[in-house]
């Protein structure tokens, strides 16, 4: 189900708490939700549809992926750059790193780890912000 998005800032910088494998039903109201947005949005969190779960979605440029308790274990290659979210109005400068290793659980709830590089990296460092209620 496409949810509305979550404007307000202060919602938005809570921490979320870790998902379970009953918050399938939010994975997939992100994922329809990001598809609803496809045309100015590349990935996002669940505090953005109103659920503080560490739950994200990413467009992988294929296809979108929902992401459980995401966590970046490595990172490497730091560089400056500017990036929108739907939730907030205009650009702001942030640091991102190149190269990030993840881990998170997949829909299936079984562990992943995986090297990200360049554009999904970095939106996957965004998102994993916005589990950890950090606001560009």
């Amino acid at each position: 189900m496409v949810r509305e998005v979550v404007h307000d800032v202060l919602f938005l910088g809570q921490k979320s708490e870790p998902a379970t494998q009953a918050d399938k039903q939010v994975a997939i109201d992100l994922l329809d939700t990001l598809k609803a947005h496809e045309e100015g949005c590349v990935g996002m969190a669940a505090n953005m549809i109103g659920v503080k779960k560490r739950i994200i979605a990413v467009n992988m440029g294929f296809m979108n992926v929902a992401m459980f308790n995401p966590r970046i274990v490595k990172k490497s290659g730091s560089y400056q750059t500017e990036e929108g979210c739907l939730s907030l109005i205009g650009v702001r400068p942030c640091t991102r790193y190149q190269e990030i290793e993840l881990e998170y659980q997949d829909m299936n709830w079984k562990k992943q780890r995986q090297k990200y590089t360049g554009w999904i990296a970095q939106i996957i460092q965004h998102e994993v912000d916005h589990c950890n209620g950090i606001i560009i």
